[in-house]
């Protein structure tokens, strides 16, 4: 099988490529020396140039080429850029060479050279390699340290394709890692779709300045991941501006426009100063507008505009302020159902539903409770300048509870921090102990379950044989407590209990019959009379 040929493109260099006489030869030529190496044979140089200007240079380099290298044949592009040093002229230029180039990879391997031309040149050929519009590898030349007659200088390859560089691609893959660390504020999470998810609006967030939307329940997490966001592109230097918040459900009547788009002065009764308003305090900035889907629809049609147009009219002027900002928004609506509602306008949703993820409750990642409860303690901390720890027994029935089918997590990670805050305030000592669990995992239940007190009550009188019980003998057995805690004595309660079977004569002493349900789970009628 035959070798492929080596073609070379290339600007000429106008400046460094220039001689005549004799002399020109002690003078290091960066597109001659393409021909001089013995160890790099080159069949075709694909030659950019401005003729009009420049065809002297080229015929002269041309026949020197011929000279030192006569297989290597010289192909003329005659290449006009109004302004070498514009990047968007030079681009769209070289970017329609590789356009229109008809390149051949399974007969000839390409490398441009890199040496002469602009910087700005040298960068869109790099862009262009780099993105595999041009299918080869960039080829720097370099003179020699003394100049000699005849000498070629050195050249060097370099290949950006980086998955062949191990320690390039491995500091992209830790940096990658860190970011999204960054985005779960350093929290070990385990869920696998949660950790997917973390993964691709990173990429976005670097990436991309469109709007995000984030969707989820109430203490999901969505206005923390906002702030992490503005602060990884913070760091990546991408926003120079600020980052505001504001929960839309707290903009109501007049004051709603005024506070997102601001007023002039005397706009309205009360008006005695202008305001910025939110939109141009987050110029150059991040903007998250927490539960959006309560937005009025006046507010909606202004943020649609600000957001395709980045203009917008204050409350009272007449004269538009500019806004350069990237949305960030969140709701615990179905956006999608208000839009078939007629609540909320679709060309807003359309708007704002490219980037679009769903964070799920705590519930719905319990193996991530673990990690959370140990970022909540790192917190208090640092919040508080304690350390508290759970001890072992502590803690393993804390976290038994809260990975149960039992802990709704209604509030989602506010109830996990609110939580941790109740166990540590209370811990002697720095220490969390079981009674301290035990108390917060009542005061977990009544929170969550109507029926609270209840529950209350039977832990109390059963203590850690709770855990025994079955769920179904615990709901028959709430019910029989609450009947007990009820009567004013065993019999009132067995009859209350048993009125169906006594009606059937099934029953004949229903003080009895309850005296022996409740030993079943070791409770006297006086105990459970008296809790």
């Amino acid at each position: 099988m035959n070798a492929k040929a080596t073609v070379i493109v290339g600007f000429l260099g106008t400046q460094l490529d220039a001689g005549d006489g004799p002399g020109r030869w002690e003078k290091w030529r960066p597109t001659v020396s393409l021909g001089m190496h013995e160890d790099f044979l080159v069949h075709r140089i694909e030659l950019l140039v401005d003729q009009r200007r420049y065809s002297s240079v080229t015929a002269r380099v041309q026949e020197d080429l011929a000279q030192v290298s006569p297989e290597t044949r010289v192909v003329v592009h005659d290449t006009f850029v109004a302004d070498p040093w514009d990047f968007e002229s030079m681009y769209a230029t070289l970017h329609a060479f590789c356009r229109s180039y008809p390149f051949d990879t399974d007969r000839e391997d390409y490398y441009v050279h890199i040496t002469t031309g602009t910087h700005v040149g040298q960068i869109c050929w790099f862009l262009l390699a780099e993105s595999r519009q041009f299918p080869g590898l960039l080829l720097q030349t370099s003179p020699p340290w003394k100049q000699r007659d005849g000498t070629a200088g050195t050249f060097s390859v370099i290949d950006l394709d980086l998955s062949k560089y191990d320690r390039i691609a491995q500091r992209f893959r830790h940096e990658q890692q860190e970011d999204r660390a960054f985005l779960k504020s350093g929290i070990a999470t385990r869920n696998g779709a949660f950790n997917r998810m973390i993964e691709q609006i990173e990429t976005v967030a670097i990436r991309s300045s469109a709007p995000i939307l984030l969707m989820g329940p109430t203490g999901a997490g969505k206005s923390q991941l906002a702030r992490r966001i503005f602060d990884l592109k913070k760091l990546k230097h991408q926003l120079p501006g600020a980052f505001v918040e504001v929960n839309c459900a707290t903009l109501r009547g007049d004051g709603a426009m005024s506070a997102l788009f601001g007023h002039v002065k005397g706009a309205y009764t009360g008006a005695a100063l202008p305001r910025e308003g939110l939109l141009r305090s987050a110029d150059r900035g991040l903007l998250f507008l927490d539960e959006i889907g309560e937005l009025g629809a006046d507010e909606q049609a202004m943020l649609l505009r600000a957001l395709e147009e980045k203009r917008f009219l204050p409350v009272g002027s007449d004269r538009e302020v500019e806004s350069d900002f990237q949305l960030i928004a969140g709701t615990n609506r179905d956006l999608g159902a208000r839009v078939a509602e007629g609540r909320f306008r679709d060309d807003l949703y359309a708007r704002l539903n490219l980037w679009t993820y769903r964070l799920p409750g705590l519930a719905e990642r319990r193996e991530d409770i673990e990690p959370n409860l140990d970022f909540e303690l790192d917190r208090f901390e640092r919040q508080n300048n304690e350390r508290i720890t759970f001890n072992r027994e502590a803690r393993a029935k804390f976290l038994d509870f809260a990975t149960s089918s039992d802990a709704q997590w209604a509030g989602n990670f506010r109830d996990l921090s609110a939580s941790v805050t109740r166990m540590a305030t209370l811990a002697q000592a720095g220490r969390i102990q079981v009674p301290v669990v035990d108390e917060e995992i009542a005061r977990l239940r009544r929170l969550w379950n109507p029926h609270a007190a209840r529950d209350g009550a039977l832990e109390s009188l059963l203590g850690d044989r709770m855990a025994e019980i079955d769920r179904f003998d615990a709901v028959q057995l709430r019910d029989v407590v609450d009947v007990c805690r009820r009567s004013r004595s065993l019999s009132e309660a067995g009859r209350t209990l048993f009125a169906a079977s006594r009606q059937r004569r099934n029953s004949t002493n229903d003080a009895d019959r309850l005296r022996k349900y409740l030993a079943r789970f070791g409770l006297e009628w006086e105990r459970v009379r008296d809790a």
